[in-house]
């Protein structure tokens, strides 16, 4: 079987801003993925199973430890600034570093920093919901 990647499962979508995040994550990405739906279960352990949508629904969570203050305020910049994310209220477009595509996400939650020293800067976690991605050139 050939590799599936989330690209493979969601549609093309435009983002509300025109801005790319590539700060490179300083290690693994997690990628998350789930269907909205409902299970109801019954005394006798009978089930009734609703699926609201056929699409599936994907997070992706970045870390970014020990990283130059610059690029740890390139990423503040994208969740602070209204011309990028405004928080979790407008979209943008992420590079996915490992699987080469480029999505449409917004933040997902508050975003915190850690400040090692005037250089080295860190985010702990950082959660973006996929939209849906851009097609590929």
């Amino acid at each position: 079987m050939s590799s599936s990647e989330m690209y493979d499962f969601i549609s093309t979508v435009t983002a509300d801003n025109n801005q790319t995040l590539s700060v490179q994550p300083s290690q693994m990405i997690t990628e998350i993925g789930s269907f909205k739906g409902k299970i109801y279960e019954g005394d006798d352990g009978s089930e009734e199973r609703i699926q609201f949508s056929s699409t599936p629904i994907f997070y992706v969570t970045l870390y970014w430890r020990n990283r130059l203050a610059a690029d740890i305020g390139t990423v503040f910049n994208f969740y602070f600034n209204a011309a990028y994310g405004n928080g979790n209220t407008e979209s943008f477009k992420w590079s996915h570093p490992k699987d080469g595509h480029t999505y449409v996400v917004r933040f997902e939650g508050p975003l915190s920093r850690t400040i090692i020293n005037p250089e080295i800067h860190g985010i702990p976690s950082c959660k973006l919901k996929v939209l849906g991605r851009i097609a590929d050139a």
